[in-house]
């Protein structure tokens, strides 16, 4: 069954490792594109088992000594979702056009496109053989969405043997996940996110569905998650020097985004999407280039065409009117929707106790965290059950977690075998140190609260699937909500949600929420706060050319926005240069040691 040529102008990213994990299995055959993490391989086997179970597929555990388990894990469940998938839409091309049909849940919820209309045209007519052979000629249109997955290319973890010494890297972490989707049934992408990782990306030419085969594109494709223009072009050459062409250029805002949050030096979404604007052309012809001579070097004398570029965005987009600015404006090809996405049950995976969390949600409980062992800002639900018990077990003298998936573990200040930092071997360890050490109370008190943030990400952000499906009811799970959850708070459905995307429903129900933009700038102006405030404490390796850059950044993007201020709304202009003004003179004023 071969995918859409997205009948949606959305997609669902990743969100944590299990919020997502079965998105597909629950709305692709509406059209609609998600994306399943690929980090946590004991989640994805409990899943399979599940979806056996309740589809009558034999299951067969992979144990951790089966050959090459890893990689065999997700091959498995990713085929299985893969057939899951394709049954279920051909039960939707065989549905009745009837009220409440999944065949009309389908096209219903469709934006105005050309499909839709002739859906709306099919619908009008009033000759009965006329109307079914409109009818017939639908079905076969109502194709889904893809099923993409991702890789956090700084999750690779190597494999390490008897004695402590590392394996085969083709056994990391990373490069196990890339084989697993590579050997899987799926014709989709893979997002790349986090950054560059040589090694996974040169493996990826070594795998034959990445690569076109004669007149035919590959039955696999790369997606590259960036946080800028710089980013997007060396990683696409990188990638194009191997023979691989990355087909869409997924830009995230850095620090307004659900998860981890990359603070990009104080580059602001506008004019990071008004460079990629301007620079689409210029992009796609430098790398198409590198590309078809590596290929022809190679002996493919390809006929495949690599048109298809595309550029999408997504972090913090809450209205229809942005949305369609983000895409009318700078020229995006679609949007990403997440954090919103995380109450509608019918999409995605959170318990019901968390599910109300969510719902109350305010600015208190939503927080960027020092809570991820990568060292990386992340996007924390306060009240969440895996940080109400990091702050039990720090009352109770016993700071830090058993970690029993250990997909962090990447620090070797202590032993051979890395430790994670959420640990409590390591954070015994570490908290000793310190503690020894002839430093100010002040220092050594911003040093033990460094280390004691630190919590179980890999293992507690499966909780609220483990937690749902009672695969684990002692869970304790992590959210990783992005800040804009604090302008929904409605369980909606997913007709509900996606209606208000086309802004054909409003589920919007914060009244002081600020644009985009507005929100992103704040983000940035807190962190800037902290970063100076760290940098005074003269232990963190923070200079002030970090912070003069940072902070000039910002300003530069709020000349930006002055601009293109002038293509909003009357009203929304007025409130979006208030709030500017605002800001501009609260970052001008910060003091740089």
């Amino acid at each position: 069954m071969q995918t859409s040529l997205y009948p949606h102008t959305f997609h669902i990213p990743v969100m944590g490792t299990g919020f997502t994990i079965d998105t597909p299995l629950k709305v692709a055959r509406y059209g609609i594109s998600s994306v399943i993490s690929l980090v946590d391989d004991v989640l994805i086997d409990q899943m399979r088992k599940y979806y056996c179970q309740k589809e009558g597929e034999p299951y067969e555990e992979i144990t951790d000594s089966a050959k090459d388990a890893r990689a065999a894990r997700i091959t498995h469940y990713l085929n299985l979702v893969h057939k899951l998938v394709n049954q279920q839409v051909k039960k939707l091309q065989a549905s009745p056009f009837s009220p409440g049909s999944e065949i009309t849940q389908y096209f219903d919820m469709l934006p105005d496109s050309s499909l839709k209309r002739e859906y709306l045209f099919m619908l009008s007519a009033t000759n009965p053989a006329e109307k079914m052979r409109l009818q017939e000629a639908l079905r076969p249109k109502a194709v889904p969405g893809s099923i993409d997955v991702n890789i956090m290319t700084k999750l690779d973890r190597n494999a390490y043997n008897i004695g402590d010494e590392a394996g085969d890297p083709h056994f990391s972490d990373a490069m196990a996940a890339l084989r697993g989707f590579g050997n899987s049934t799926l014709e989709s992408s893979i997002v790349f996110s986090a950054g560059l990782n040589p090694r996974l990306y040169s493996y990826a030419a070594e795998l034959a569905d990445f690569l076109p085969q004669n007149d035919s594109p590959p039955k696999k494709k790369i997606i590259l998650k960036v946080g800028d223009f710089r980013s997007a072009e060396i990683q696409g050459k990188f990638l194009a020097k191997r023979g691989l062409w990355v087909s869409e250029y997924r830009i995230e805002s850095s620090l307004n985004c659900g998860g981890h949050a990359f603070s990009n030096m104080g580059n602001l979404l506008g004019p990071i999407l008004q460079k990629f604007k301007e620079n689409k052309r210029q992009l796609f012809e430098k790398i198409y280039s590198l590309y078809i001579k590596v290929l022809a070097a190679r002996g493919i004398q390809s006929g495949y065409e690599n048109s298809c570029l595309r550029i999408t965005v997504q972090g913090g987009i809450g209205t229809q009117e942005e949305d369609r600015f983000l895409q009318d404006h700078f020229e995006m090809d679609g949007t990403g929707w997440g954090t919103p996405f995380l109450l509608v049950p019918e999409a995605t995976n959170v318990d019901d106790v968390h599910l109300k969390k969510l719902s109350e949600a305010t600015e208190k409980e939503v927080y960027l965290s020092n809570s991820s062992p990568l060292n990386v800002p992340f996007w924390c639900l306060r009240t969440s059950a895996s940080e109400e018990a990091r702050r039990n077990r720090i009352r109770a003298e016993k700071p830090g977690s058993a970690c029993p998936k250990g997909y962090l573990a990447m620090n070797s200040e202590f032993s051979k075998i890395p430790l994670c930092t959420a640990s409590y071997a390591y954070q015994k360890l570490k908290l000793k140190e310190i503690r020894n050490q002839n430093l100010s109370p002040e220092i050594k008190t911003a040093l033990e609260e460094n280390v004691l943030e630190k919590a179980c990400i890999c293992h507690d952000l499966a909780g609220s699937t483990t937690l749902k499906y009672g695969i684990d009811p002692k869970a304790t799970p992590t959210i990783c909500c992005g800040p804009n959850i604090i302008n929904f708070s409605k369980i909606a459905s997913l007709r509900e949600m996606i209606d208000h995307i086309y802004g054909r429903t409003n589920l919007m129900t914060n009244p002081q929420r600020k644009h985009l933009f507005i929100q992103e700038l704040l983000i940035y102006m807190d962190y800037l706060i902290q970063e100076i405030e760290r940098a005074a404490l003269g232990v963190y390796n923070i200079s002030a050319d970090y912070l003069r850059t940072f902070k000039q950044n910002m300003l530069d993007g709020i000349e930006y926005y002055k601009i293109v201020s002038q293509h909003f709304l009357k009203d929304e202009k007025e409130k979006f240069l208030a709030d500017l003004w605002i800001l501009q003179k609260r970052i001008e004023t910060l003091s740089i040691p």
